[in-house]
């Protein structure tokens, strides 16, 4: 993941955190969830920052624990609710979190942080956190032209949704959308893929 993202998130970790909390909720994303994750099924949040979502998810019926490149964010996880697991592992390669051993994949708005030739790698790599007929729930922040850096520093890579799909060897997709965030209000790319 790109060093420079993860170091303006543990560096405001505080600030994102009070951000994500300001926003509306995230109900089209929890709709989504709720349509296509296996309900009691061992989940994981793959770039979980302040822990939201993990909260959402253990509090409907997914066991889940959550994991981010950033410390300032897991920090900021683990005391919001430390009912919950969280720890540190960078895409793409994940080391430590457990391979095969998910029955749901949540990786919502991170792969947009990965230089473009990382991507297709962690693609790959989040498929095979998944059990045979888990479900992977995958999205980016869309970006137009070229790939950016925003104010802050944080790296918006642009790309071709095709190398995301090219890079889910194994699995059937069954969402792909274009759709505007109702939480961000930011342009997403949706992605539901399930391993065969």
């Amino acid at each position: 993941m790109d060093s420079t993202t993860i170091e303006t998130y543990t560096s405001g970790a505080a600030s994102y955190a009070a951000e994500w909390a300001n926003q509306p909720a995230p109900d089209d994303l929890y709709a989504r969830l709720t349509q296509y994750f296996r309900h009691q099924g061992r989940t994981v949040d793959i770039g979980c920052g302040s822990g939201r979502d993990v909260a959402w998810l253990n509090a409907h019926g997914y066991p889940t624990a959550g994991y981010d490149a950033s410390e300032g964010l897991v920090a900021q996880a683990a005391a919001e609710y430390p009912q919950y697991a969280f720890g540190l592992a960078t895409l793409p390669g994940l080391k430590g979190v457990p391979t095969a051993c998910f029955d749901n994949v949540l990786c919502e708005t991170v792969i947009m942080h990965l230089p473009v030739a990382q991507i297709g790698p962690a693609c790959r790599r989040l498929v095979e956190l998944l059990k045979p007929g888990g479900v992977l729930y995958l999205s980016w922040r869309v970006t137009e032209g070229d790939s950016a850096r925003d104010p802050a520093g944080r790296l918006y890579s642009a790309f071709d949704p095709a190398l995301v799909t090219g890079a889910l060897e194994g699995t059937t997709i069954a969402l792909n959308e274009d759709a505007v965030n109702r939480s961000s209000g930011k342009r997403v790319q949706r992605i539901v893929a399930i391993r065969a």
